[in-house]
C-alpha cells in the first residue's frame, strides 16, 4: 500500500539533515548554544547516560518551560562527552515532512543517511512526541528491539496521563518531569545570583539554608516580575515579549493546551466550556472553591467540572490543594479545595501584569510559593480551615498525618509589629503541638517569641527562593548519590 506520506524520499533526508547541523560543524546552531542550560539539565542528563538498564527517557512538562532547548544542550553535552555528532539524531515528530511514518522507518532514514547500522550506539531524540499516534506502542517496540540505541523523547504534559494510564511503557520508560521556572532559576538564568548571600538558620535544632539578600527592594521588584513574566524561559528573558505577554502564552500555550491537546487526547466537544472554566480559576487562584459554585458561575454540569480538573491537572496547568481542621484531620468528603495555577505567570499573560499594590498580589503570592512546592516531588501541602480560622500550607507526616510545620503567606509587614493579628496560626500551632512556625512578609526579617511559638518572620521573595532553590538542590545531591 502507498504511504499516506506525500513527500519525496529526498525531500524526508534533506530535512533531517537540516534538523542535525552537528553532523557537519560538530556544534548545535548558536541560537540554542547562547542560552543558558536550565538548572534541571544536571538532573536530566544522567538520564540519558545511564546505561545499565535499557529504557527510553521520556522528558515530559507544559509547553514553553523549555525541553527542546534541553534537548539541544543535550546534544552538544553528548559531543563534548566524546560521542560521535552522527551517531547523534533529533527529529521533530510535529514537522508534517515525516507525518505517516513510524518511528522505526525515521531510525532507518537517518541510519541510511548516515551509512550506519543499528548494532552501534546511537542516541535517538524525538521531539513532540504527542503528535504520533500511539507513540508509547511504538517506543517500546523501539527499546525491546534495538539495544544499543538509546531513545530520548518529548511531550507535552497533557500527554502524561496517556503515559501513566498505558501499560505498555512500564519497565521501558523512564519519566523526567520539567517545570515552569522555579524563581532561583530565574534569578539564575537572569544573572542575578550576586544579590543572594548563604547563611544559615537553626530549626528545631538542624541548621538548614537560609538564604539573605542586601537589596530586598531590588529583590522583591525581581520578585514581582517574575510572577508576571518568570515561569517560561522566553518571556523571562524577552522584553519584547513581555510587551505584550498575553499574546505569546494566550495563542501558544493556553490555546494549543485548552483548545488541541486536551480535546483530542479526552475527546472534549464543548471547548468553550473548558476555556471558560480554566479562565475563572486563572483569574481566582489561590481561591477556595466548590464543585457546586464553579457549576453555577461558569454553566457547567458538576460531573464535567471533576472531570475538566482532573484533565487541567494532568496538562500542569493547575494544581489542587485539600484541606485540613483545625486538629489536622482529612475531610471524608471534600466538598471544598484550594486550586492555584501551577505557573502565576499565566494569569498576569491572561489578564494584566501586577504590580506590588495590585488587590490580588496577596494570591499572586501564594501562587508563586505554591509553585516552588510543586518542584518537590512527592510533598503533597494542605491548607487547614475551620469555623474561625485559616493556615496558608500545613505539612503532614506521611506515618502519622501530624503537622511538621506551618506556613502563613502575607505580603505585609504588619503582622511582625502586631503578632495579635496572628491569633489563626497561633492556635493552630498550640493545637497541634508546634512551637514554631514562618510567617513571610512583605521586606522584613526578624524571629520573635511569643507565648511559646516562635514566629520566623522571612520576606516572601525570599522564601519562594528557598523553597524553589532547595527543592533543586535535593534532587541534585540525591542524584549525585546516586550515580557515585
Amino acid at each position: 500500500m502507498k504511504s499516506l506520506n506525500s513527500f519525496s524520499k529526498e525531500q524526508i533526508i534533506s530535512k533531517i539533515r537540516f534538523e542535525n547541523p552537528w553532523w557537519e560543524k560538530s556544534e548545535i546552531d548558536d541560537y540554542y548554544s547562547t542560552m543558558k542550560k536550565r538548572l534541571y539539565f544536571d538532573l536530566f542528563s544522567p538520564l540519558v547516560y545511564e546505561k545499565s538498564v535499557k529504557r527510553a527517557v521520556v522528558l515530559m512538562g507544559p509547553r514553553r518551560v523549555g525541553k527542546t532547548v534541553m534537548l539541544f544542550h543535550l546534544v552538544q553535552d553528548l559531543i563534548d562527552n566524546g560521542v560521535s555528532p552522527k551517531r547523534i539524531c533529533y527529529l521533530s515528530i510535529e514537522n508534517p515532512i515525516y507525518n505517516g511514518l513510524s518511528l522505526e522507518e525515521l531510525l532507518h532514514r537517518f541510519l541510511d543517511v548516515t551509512n550506519q547500522t543499528p548494532s552501534e550506539e546511537h542516541y535517538i531524540i524525538f521531539d513532540e512526541i504527542q503528535y504520533l499516534k500511539d507513540w508509547e506502542v511504538h517506543l517500546k517496540t523501539l527499546v525491546d528491539s534495538y539495544h544499543k540505541i538509546k531513545f530520548i523523547v518529548s511531550g507535552s504534559a497533557a500527554a502524561a496521563l496517556k503515559l501513566k494510564s498505558n501499560e505498555s511503557g512500564a519497565g521501558r520508560f523512564t519519566d523526567f518531569m520539567l517545570p515552569p521556572l522555579t524563581f532561583h532559576e530565574y534569578i539564575d538564568l537572569k544573572g542575578l545570583s550576586n544579590l543572594i548571600t548563604l547563611r544559615e538558620k537553626e530549626w528545631k535544632g538542624h541548621i538548614g539554608n537560609y538564604f539573605h539578600t542586601d537589596d530586598i527592594e531590588e529583590f522583591n521588584n525581581h520578585f514581582i516580575d517574575y510572577i508576571n513574566y518568570g515561569g517560561y524561559p522566553e518571556v523571562s528573558l524577552s522584553t519584547e515579549i513581555q510587551s505584550n505577554p498575553g499574546r505569546y502564552i494566550r495563542n501558544d500555550i493556553v490555546d494549543k493546551v485548552l483548545l488541541r491537546d486536551l480535546p483530542s487526547l479526552y475527546g472534549i466537544k464543548d471547548v468553550q466550556e473548558l476555556n471558560s472554566l480554566f479562565t475563572t480559576i486563572a483569574y481566582n487562584s489561590g481561591n477556595e472553591f466548590t464543585y457546586e459554585q464553579l457549576s453555577i458561575s461558569s454553566g457547567v454540569a458538576k460531573n464535567t467540572i471533576k472531570r475538566y480538573i482532573e484533565y487541567l491537572e494532568a496538562a500542569f496547568l493547575i494544581r489542587v490543594i485539600n484541606k485540613i481542621d483545625q486538629n489536622s484531620k482529612k475531610f471524608k468528603r471534600a466538598t471544598s479545595f484550594k486550586i492555584y495555577l501551577t505557573n502565576p505567570s499565566l494569569r498576569s499573560a491572561l489578564f494584566a501584569p501586577i504590580d506590588k499594590t495590585d488587590d490580588f498580589i496577596g494570591n499572586m503570592v501564594e501562587t508563586a510559593i505554591f509553585s516552588q512546592w510543586g518542584h518537590n516531588t512527592g510533598f503533597t501541602p494542605y491548607y487547614a480551615r475551620w469555623k474561625s480560622g485559616e493556615v496558608d500550607i500545613v505539612s503532614l507526616s506521611a506515618e502519622k498525618q501530624k503537622p511538621l510545620w506551618a506556613v502563613e503567606i502575607k505580603w505585609s509587614n504588619r503582622f511582625v509589629k502586631s503578632l495579635s493579628k496572628l491569633s489563626n496560626i497561633k492556635s493552630f500551632c498550640q493545637k497541634n503541638n508546634l512551637d514554631r512556625t514562618l510567617v513571610t512578609t512583605l521586606n522584613i526579617e526578624e524571629i520573635k517569641d511569643d507565648d511559646g511559638i516562635t514566629y520566623d518572620f522571612t520576606p516572601s521573595s525570599l522564601y519562594c527562593y528557598t523553597v524553589g532553590r532547595n527543592a533543586i538542590e535535593r534532587k541534585l545531591n540525591l542524584t549525585m548519590a546516586i550515580t557515585h
